[in-house]
């Protein structure tokens, strides 16, 4: 297999030692932190509209609401920041990791590694324009927005549908996953004894409920290309919402919202210390 070039100037030399520091990788895990909380705070929006309260149970709601806290413009600033070196480490992963992989392997660790790019750029990016002070608390508003933005393009149906089957797709693998217990795969170094019960607790509720969520979001998509309908998109507080008006929905969405609180468990506490970097 072709090799990278190692001398092929100081920016790839400084990238190359990036992802080899111990200390770049330690501040990234940050990043599973900020998710972590991100998911406990939405699982508890989630419980509130369940009681009947009110709330935004999607990333912009929950960073709004940490926002709102004692301190929390100054953890605002540390999950912005460590989304964004949990990112970062990911992209220079894609280039200087992973050479003693086959091909096969390699172009899938790659993919892994960019989709860990995108996801966690775009929650940095959540936490950035709050701690700039220009966030705002409207997701569902938002969400309906860039829709009917899309919709009005070119092939923009299409490509809203299409959007919507892929985050199907995706809420499907994280409820095999979760089933599975293929989440394991992302650790090393776990205990036996209480650790290991934690994982699979965390894990296999958090994944099957994260799941869940996003197949019920990718539903609301692929409807809103189907009818040609922004209102129809509105984000994962509509899911939730949703999913609440359902039969049995109360039961339901609070079950959803025990688990994402336990998906924000296992990314905030297991995944931040164990996960494979």
């Amino acid at each position: 297999m072709k090799q990278i070039n190692r001398s092929s100037g100081p920016v790839s030399q400084a990238a190359e030692r990036a992802a080899g520091s111990r200390t770049f990788e330690r501040f990234a895990r940050v990043g599973y932190v900020a998710s972590g909380i991100v998911h406990i705070v939405i699982g508890l929006i989630a419980l509130q509209i369940n009681a009947g309260g009110s709330g935004n149970a999607d990333t912009s709601g929950a960073v709004a609401a940490v926002a709102e806290q004692p301190a929390g413009y100054a953890l605002v600033w540390f999950c912005f920041l460590g989304c964004y070196a949990l990112a970062l480490f990911q992209l220079t992963r894609i280039f200087f990791a992973g050479q003693q992989l086959k091909d096969k392997e390699l172009w899938k660790d790659r993919a892994s590694n960019a989709g860990q790019v995108l996801v966690y750029g775009a929650i940095g990016t959540v936490f950035a324009s709050f701690a700039l002070g220009r966030g705002s608390n409207n997701g569902s508003s938002s969400s309906v927005s860039w829709t009917a933005r899309l919709l009005a393009v070119p092939a923009g149906q299409w490509i809203l549908g299409l959007t919507g089957l892929v985050v199907v797709g995706i809420g499907g693998y994280f409820i095999f996953k979760g089933a599975t217990r293929r989440f394991r795969r992302n650790l090393t170094g776990v205990p036996g004894g209480l650790w290991a019960k934690a994982v699979d607790i965390t894990g296999v509720a958090g994944f099957i409920a994260k799941g869940v969520s996003l197949g019920i979001l990718g539903v609301l998509l692929t409807l809103a290309a189907v009818q040609a309908d922004p209102e129809e998109s509105t984000g994962l507080d509509g899911a939730l919402h949703t999913l609440r008006d359902q039969p049995f929905g109360v039961v339901a969405l609070a079950a959803v919202g025990v688990g994402l609180m336990l998906y924000g468990l296992y990314m905030g506490i297991i995944r931040a210390r164990f996960a494979k970097l």
